[in-house]
């Protein structure tokens, strides 16, 4: 006998991932849509003997208005329950949400179609074979100018005597290759002399 887990941990085994392989264009994000992952499912179930039957337990539907042109849209948001079978006559039951817009009469079907693409991604813990966030290391690169080098060029904008030498200086450091704090140092050392200059520039007029 073959208990419906082992059948879907057997399907399981069969599907190792669903890439994001459509692309939302309005919105700029890839998704997996319901026709990929079914696409991807449906072998593996039927190999194994797996039947999938929908019962749905609620429905909402409502009229919304979308954008700026406030169109008219149907909005539907469904609860599903997906009753497996297994190839024994044994069963296990998922529930899932689905929610979804249209300007037409489609509503209901893609609200059906999100719930079950959710439903079977979740019960069978499909990845997306994407590389994780943390596969990726960084290392900072080091500063590609001396110690020396660095406090010299403190020191041009500490002895700058005018807001032209304080100009010129800046652009001197300007040019160099510079670590980000090394940057941002400079950066209030000329910002602190800016001021200190045209503070004795108003002393004298």
């Amino acid at each position: 006998m073959t208990t419906i887990v082992e059948a879907l941990a057997s399907v399981m085994q069969d599907v190792q991932a669903v890439r994001k392989a459509d692309r939302n264009e309005q919105q700029g994000f890839n998704f997996r849509g319901i026709d990929a992952v079914m696409n991807a499912v449906g072998p593996a179930l039927r190999t194994h003997g797996v039947v999938v039957v929908p019962h749905v337990v609620t429905v909402e539907a409502a009229t919304v208005e979308v954008g700026r042109n406030r169109t008219l849209m149907g909005h539907v948001r469904v609860v599903v329950e997906y009753i497996f079978h297994g190839p024994d006559g044994d069963t296990i039951t998922s529930r899932a949400p689905g929610e979804a817009m249209d300007a037409g009469d489609k509503a209901t079907a893609k609200a059906m179609s999100v719930a079950f693409r959710t439903c079977l991604l979740q019960a069978l813990c499909l990845p997306t074979d994407e590389p994780d966030p943390d596969h990726a290391v960084y290392e900072r690169s080091p500063a590609g100018i001396t110690e020396e080098e660095f406090h010299a060029a403190q020191a041009r904008f500490t002895a700058a005597g005018s807001l032209e030498d304080l100009k010129l200086a800046g652009e001197e450091t300007g040019a160099l290759d510079l670590s980000v704090e090394q940057r941002e140092t400079l950066r209030v050392a000329y910002v602190d002399r800016k001021r200190a200059i045209e503070a004795t520039m108003g002393q004298s007029s």
